[in-house]
C-alpha cells in the first residue's frame, strides 16, 4: 500500500473531528447528547452541591391531579373555583400567583367576570401565554382573553425539545425576537421578574433580573434546566409536586379560614404555581430525570434562574481546546503499530474524556458536549483500525470485506476458498438483473415521523435482502427505497434467471404479509414494483482508485430498471423480460403483458407479469389469465371492440386487475382513434415510471 493510501485515515480523523466541532457548535443533532446529559444530571443530583440539587424553597405548586378530580367530580377546573384559589393564595401571602392554564377563550358558563375580579383584586397574577412560531418566524403571542390579560402579566410557555428525534426537555430557550416584537418573556423568567420586582434584560448571551440574578446562556440563548434530586418512593421516584406542592383540594374544600392560615407558611412569600398534574391534561414531558409535568418543568426553570443558572455551557474556546487535544491523541495513535497498545491508549483516552466531562458537570455545573467528540473519536478509531486491517490482510480478507455485506455466507466462503472465481476487473457475462421500487414512497413518508419512516424502511429492506441473499443473489445497492440486485456473479450460477424469479415471488409474498401487518398497525401499506431482465452485462469492480463498487453495467441492466418502472403503466407488480421468461419458463407461471418499447430503447421487447412458481398459481388467477389471453389475442388482431369486451370480463374475476384495466382504456382509445394501417402492436412508453 502506497504512502498516499496510508494517509487516508489521517484525512478521515481530521475530517471527523472538524465536522464534530462544527456540528457541536451548531447542535445539528441533540439526541445522543441529550442522553448523555440525562446520565450526568442523575449523577449530579446524587453527588452535586446539596444546596443546588435540592427542590427550591421559593416555589410551591398548587396542583390538580386525579385524586382532586375524583373529589371535585368534574373536569376541568371551573373558573369560579380558580378565582377562589387565586384569592386564597393572595390571602395566604403568595408573592406571585402563576397560573399555568391557557385561558384564551370565553367561558360558556358566565364565569369570566368572577375570575377577572379575583385576578384584579390579587394584583400579582401571572398567566401563561403561547408564542406562535412557525418555520423560524415569530407570528404572534397567544394570550388569555382580554379581560384576564388586562389585569395580569403574561409569560409564554413554549416547552419543546432541542432534537427532532429526542423529546427530552433539557433547556429553556429565551427567544430574543419575542422580547423585541411583543415584549414577552418565558413564563419562568416573568415569574422570577415579578418575584424579585426587577425587569429582565437579555444582552450578550446573559439573562439579568436585577443586580443579583444573572444567568449565563449558551449560543442559542438557552438555559440548561437544573433538575433537582427527588426522594425515592415505593414503585419509583417522587415527583416534584409531591415534595413542594399543595393539592388544590386543600385550598378549595376548607371549612373555615383557620385551615388556610395553618397552610399559609407553605405559600407565604413564594411563587405559587397553579397547574395540572393529571394524566387527562396530557401535559407530561420527558426530561433528563424522567417524565415530568409541565408545571414541574416551569418550577425547575424558576429554581434554576433563582440559583443564577448553575449549569453553564462551556465556552467555545474550551470546547475547541478539548477537540484539538483529542484530535492530537488520535493522530498520534496512527504511529503505533501494535493493535492492542494502540487501541488500549485510544479507549483509555475516551474513558478519561467521559469521566472528565462528567466530573466537571457534576461538581462545577460546566456543560461540555460529550457525544460529538465521542462519536468523532469512535469513527477515528474505526478508520485507523481499518487502515491497518486493509494494509495487513491478504486477498481472502479483502474478498470477505468486499462481498460479505451483500452475498450469502455460503457464496462468500466459496470465493474465499477459490478467489479465481471472481474477476477483479470488468467481465462480460450472461446474468439476471433485478430492480425494485416502492410505489408512492414520497406520499407514504409524509404520513410518518422520521423515526417511523426509518424503521419502516429498515424492516422492509431487511426482509427483502434476506430473501435475495437466501437465493444467493448479490445486493448491489440501495437508492432510498429502491433495491438493485443481480444473479450470476461473482460465482457463476447457471440458473440465475430462475433464482431471480423465485426471489421476486417470495418477496411479493412477503409484501402481502407486511401489508396485512401494516393495516393492523395503522401504518401505510407498501406496494412494490419489480423489474427483472436476463442478458449480457458487464460485472466487476468499478469506480475510482479511492472507491470501488462491485456492480453491473450494460443495456440489459438498463432494461431491467425500465421494466420496474413500466409496471406503472400496467398496474402490475412483477415484470420480467422475454429473455428471463425463456431462461426458466418450465419453472414459472406468467401472463404476457405486451410488446413494448421502453424509454431510451428502439428495439421492442415482449414483457410478462410474473405470477408464481410453475403450477402453483391459484385457480382464480389461472381463470383470469385464460380470459385475459382471449382479449390479448383479439387486441393483437386489431379487433379492439371485441377485445375490450373480453378484457371487461376479467374484471368479473378481479375488479382491480391492472393489465385488464389498462387494455380496456387502450382499446377504447383505439376505437375512438384507430391506429394506422401499419400498426405493429408495439406500445411505446413515454416515461420511465
Amino acid at each position: 500500500m502506497g504512502s498516499n493510501q496510508q494517509r487516508y485515515d489521517l484525512i478521515a480523523v481530521v475530517f471527523f473531528f472538524l465536522l464534530a466541532m462544527i456540528l457541536e457548535y451548531r447542535e445539528a443533532f441533540s439526541l445522543i447528547e441529550d442522553e448523555t446529559l440525562s446520565y450526568r444530571q442523575i449523577l449530579r443530583t446524587h453527588y452535586g452541591d446539596d444546596f443546588l440539587t435540592s427542590p427550591s424553597e421559593d416555589v410551591v405548586i398548587v396542583f390538580t391531579d386525579e385524586a382532586f378530580y375524583a373529589e371535585y367530580d368534574k373536569y376541568p377546573l371551573r373558573r369560579t373555583d380558580l378565582s377562589t384559589l387565586v384569592l386564597s393564595l393572595k390571602e395566604m401571602g403568595a408573592s406571585v400567583i402563576a397560573i399555568d392554564m391557557l385561558l384564551d377563550f370565553n367561558s360558556a358558563y358566565g364565569e369570566d367576570p368572577t375570575l377577572a375580579d379575583a385576578l384584579e383584586e390579587a394584583g400579582n397574577v401571572l398567566m401563561v401565554s403561547q408564542a406562535e412560531i412557525e418555520d423560524g418566524e415569530y407570528l404572534a403571542l397567544n394570550t388569555a382573553i382580554d379581560r384576564f390579560s388586562d389585569v395580569t402579566n403574561n409569560g409564554y410557555s413554549n416547552i419543546s425539545p432541542n432534537s427532532a428525534i429526542s423529546e427530552s426537555i433539557v433547556r429553556l430557550r429565551i427567544h430574543e425576537e419575542m422580547v423585541n416584537l411583543f415584549d414577552a418573556w418565558p413564563f419562568a423568567v416573568e415569574a422570577v421578574s415579578m418575584f424579585l420586582g426587577e425587569e429582565p434584560e437579555l444582552a450578550g448571551g446573559v439573562l439579568r433580573i436585577g443586580p443579583e440574578t444573572e444567568v449565563q446562556l449558551d449560543q442559542f440563548d438557552e438555559m440548561y434546566i437544573d433538575y433537582p434530586l427527588l426522594p425515592g418512593v415505593t414503585g419509583g421516584t417522587a415527583q416534584l409536586h409531591e415534595i413542594i406542592g399543595i393539592s388544590a383540594s386543600d385550598l378549595l374544600f376548607v371549612d373555615d379560614e383557620e385551615e388556610l392560615e395553618d397552610l399559609a407558611f407553605l405559600v407565604k412569600g413564594k411563587i405559587a404555581l397553579i397547574g395540572e398534574v393529571a394524566e387527562v391534561a396530557h401535559d407530561e414531558f420527558e426530561t433528563p430525570v424522567g417524565n415530568v409535568y409541565g408545571v414541574e418543568v416551569i418550577a425547575n426553570s424558576i429554581s434554576t434562574i433563582l440559583n443564577n443558572g448553575p449549569l453553564k455551557a462551556a465556552s467555545l474556546v474550551v470546547e475547541l481546546l478539548l477537540g484539538f487535544l483529542l484530535l492530537a491523541v488520535f493522530v498520534g495513535t496512527r504511529l503505533i503499530q501494535a493493535p492492542f497498545r494502540r487501541n488500549s491508549i485510544s479507549i483509555a483516552v475516551l474513558l478519561a474524556y467521559v469521566v472528565f466531562t462528567t466530573y466537571i458537570y457534576v461538581s462545577a455545573g460546566l456543560v461540555v458536549s460529550m457525544s460529538y467528540l465521542l462519536m468523532a473519536s469512535i469513527f477515528s478509531l474505526i478508520a485507523i483500525n481499518i487502515r491497518f486491517y486493509i494494509s495487513e490482510m491478504g486477498q481472502k480478507a479483502m474478498i470477505r470485506d468486499m462481498f460479505g455485506q451483500y452475498l450469502s455466507p455460503k457464496v462468500v466462503e466459496d470465493l474465499v476458498e477459490d478467489p479465481r472465481k471472481i474477476q477483479l476487473g470488468g467481465e462480460e457475462r450472461e446474468m439476471t438483473a433485478f430492480f425494485s421500487d416502492i410505489q408512492g414512497f414520497s406520499s407514504i413518508s409524509e404520513h410518518l415521523t422520521p423515526s417511523e419512516l426509518v424503521q419502516l424502511l429498515n424492516d422492509y429492506l431487511t426482509d427483502m435482502c434476506n430473501i435475495i441473499i437466501g437465493y444467493e443473489g448479490t445486493v448491489d445497492k440501495f437508492e432510498g427505497d429502491s433495491i438493485m440486485a443481480f444473479w450470476g456473479a461473482p460465482a457463476i450460477q447457471a440458473d440465475h434467471a430462475k433464482r431471480a424469479c423465485f426471489a421476486s415471488i417470495d418477496m411479493n409474498d412477503r409484501l402481502v404479509e407486511l401489508r396485512a401487518r401494516a393495516v393492523q398497525e395503522g401504518v401505510p401499506p407498501l406496494t412494490v414494483r419489480m423489474g427483472v431482465n436476463t442478458g449480457s452485462m458487464v460485472v466487476g469492480n468499478m469506480g475510482s482508485i479511492q472507491r470501488m463498487n462491485y456492480t453491473i453495467m450494460g443495456d440489459a441492466v438498463n432494461l431491467a430498471s425500465r421494466l420496474e418502472g413500466a409496471n406503472k403503466a400496467y398496474g402490475s407488480g412483477m415484470m420480467i423480460s422475454e429473455s428471463t421468461f425463456r431462461s426458466c419458463e418450465t419453472d414459472i407461471d406468467v401472463r404476457e403483458l405486451d410488446r413494448i418499447r421502453v424509454v431510451g430503447k428502439n428495439e421492442p421487447v415482449t414483457v410478462y407479469q410474473l405470477l408464481g412458481r410453475k403450477n402453483q398459481t391459484v385457480r382464480a388467477v389461472a381463470d383470469l389469465v385464460d380470459q385475459y389471453s382471449k382479449g390479448l389475442d383479439l387486441y393483437k388482431a386489431g379487433d379492439f371492440g371485441q377485445a375490450k369486451s373480453e378484457f371487461s370480463r376479467c374484471l368479473d374475476i378481479f375488479d382491480d386487475d391492472g393489465p385488464a384495466l389498462t387494455y380496456i382504456s387502450r382499446c377504447q382509445a383505439f376505437i375512438d382513434n384507430p391506429p394506422s394501417a401499419d400498426w405493429d402492436g408495439v406500445y411505446t412508453l413515454t416515461e420511465k415510471g
